[in-house]
């Protein structure tokens, strides 16, 4: 594809600093298209659902338009025009899902150049013919005259060929002129996909937009292991997605590649982002062939993210709900505590500490302080039994998890969730992260106030990497059966679990 855009690519991948190792790329090129200015941004996915709303609309207005100027031009009246819209909208109803399920509004066909008339007047045919007949069947067909609907059908057909030819136009001017924003992804592959990859066909037949690439070498994929500068470049995509706020991670790398696919993609299991694998040239050569037709990508998903957008969404509302209730509640209770702790020893009210969140990303937890110390450095002492740092109110404090109660702010400010695996210092975080490889599956969703681990028993000290272990296998086990009732379940087995613990000091 000798074209401007995969020549620009390719000039973005060759021009890193690693030569024929691997590419980092931060580059002049990337980042300047990275920053280009947009008039506005509309959602790529959301072109399906704006092209069947604008069908049906025009199917209502045919409806009305065109059976009420018939009867204009016969009986000198508009008709009934309730009917007519009744009609128009029976007719809408059954057109969209006619369509819908034939793949009429799939992105792919939205964009193909050819077969849109037969689609459209079969379509429509078919609707045409049931509207006669439940027309018949409610026996309200007197009341529509056979030139009214001669001519709403035809007005709508009309206005459907025209609908489909706009928009493609439309589309193709707003892809042009960087008008439509796809999914955010960072692309990983080898250097000679990475290169013939055009940013309106990754648009167009995918849904994506790259907001960067990381290359790497075109070596063989015969090899047990990945080359060091092979493993940098991989995490060095990670960052690149964390930074620039991906919403996936991309592959484009041969299929035929089996081995370094899975080394890659075992790579990748320590970001939450989905993953998918793209075709790579030669199933795009086909994919391109006009006797070849496809379905709506062939995109293939391998590794799923967490959590989908509205698993998300109901999440998030339940933590705002509950988080502003309980600070409501709790107020005069954190008032007191506050009081006694000023009383009780010298230091600030609140602890900070830095943690590290979902993809790693750090914030700063509150908690009420309990401690004469607030260490937050490379070396951290965890608290221990009859620890002589505790002070007499930070002991209860602890002992009732009212210190936690200030984390209810970092729910609110979308840091953290009511549930969800605990987040540890850092330096345990990297203590703990070289020791256990599935330690990183924890950052995959918003650490939590409390856990699956801990209404298992898992709070407090873990002297010994098998209490951590076990741990990591209860916040696993909740990442991948996460659901609203076990948030709620956990929510209330923790207030239990509060009461008769012995494991947290």
């Amino acid at each position: 594809m000798n074209t401007p855009k995969s020549l620009k690519a390719m000039k973005t991948v060759s021009s890193t600093p690693d030569g024929a190792n691997f590419a980092n790329v931060g580059t002049a090129d990337e980042n300047a298209a990275q920053t280009r200015t947009t008039r506005f941004h509309f959602p790529f996915a959301a072109i399906q659902n704006a092209a069947l709303a604008f069908d049906a609309l025009l199917i209502v207005a045919a409806a009305i338009v065109g059976s009420s100027s018939y009867q204009l031009l016969v009986n000198g009246l508009s008709g009934d025009i309730s009917a007519f819209t009744g009609a128009g909208v029976i007719a809408a109803v059954l057109y969209c899902l006619i369509a819908q399920s034939a793949g009429h509004y799939r992105l792919t066909t939205i964009f193909s150049a050819h077969g849109d008339f037969k689609r459209v007047v079969s379509q429509w045919l078919v609707v045409s013919l049931l509207l006669a007949l439940i027309a018949f069947l409610l026996k309200v067909s007197a009341e529509f005259s056979r030139g009214s609907i001669v001519f709403f059908a035809l007005s709508a057909l009309a206005m459907l060929l025209s609908s489909r030819l706009l928009t493609k136009r439309v589309l193709s001017a707003a892809i042009s002129n960087n008008q439509l924003q796809g999914k955010r992804v960072v692309l990983v592959g080898s250097r000679n996909e990475l290169a013939v990859v055009e940013e309106g066909a990754l648009l167009k037949k995918f849904g994506l937009t790259s907001i960067g690439q990381v290359a790497f070498s075109g070596a063989s994929g015969s090899s047990l292991s990945m080359s060091e500068k092979e493993i940098g470049s991989i995490d060095h995509a990670v960052e690149l997605a964390r930074e620039r706020g991906a919403e996936e991670v991309v592959l484009v790398v041969p299929w035929t590649d089996l081995r370094r696919l899975e080394l890659i993609r075992d790579r990748l299991r320590s970001s939450p982002l989905p993953v998918s694998l793209l075709p790579d040239r030669c199933v795009r050569s086909l994919i391109d062939h006009p006797f070849f037709s496809i379905g709506p990508s062939l995109s293939i998903q391998i590794q799923r993210g967490p959590l989908s957008r509205g698993e998300q969404l109901q999440k998030r509302l339940l933590d705002i709900i509950i988080a502003s209730v309980a600070l409501i509640v709790f107020s005069p209770l954190m008032l007191m505590t506050a009081i006694a702790i000023k009383l009780d020893s010298a230091g600030t009210v609140f602890f900070r500490q830095r943690r590290n969140g979902f993809n790693v990303k750090q914030f700063l937890i509150f908690k009420f302080r309990t401690m004469t110390v607030t260490e937050d450095g490379i070396q951290i002492t965890q608290a221990r039994r009859f620890d002589p740092r505790i002070t007499r109110v930070g002991n209860f404090l602890r002992r009732s998890s009212i210190d936690e109660l200030p984390q209810l702010l970092n729910v609110l400010k979308g840091e953290m969730s009511l549930v969800g695996p605990r987040p540890h210092a850092l330096a345990h975080d990297t203590q703990y992260g070289k020791a256990l490889s599935e330690y990183a599956f924890r950052h995959h969703v918003k650490p939590g106030i409390t856990g699956w681990a801990q209404v298992n028993g898992f709070r407090g000290e873990t002297s010994r990497i098998e209490q951590m272990k076990k741990r990591i296998e209860l916040d696993i086990w909740y990442i991948n059966n996460w659901s609203l009732w076990l948030d709620l379940s956990i929510l209330v087995k923790t207030a239990l679990e509060v009461s008769r613990s012995k494991n947290a000091y």
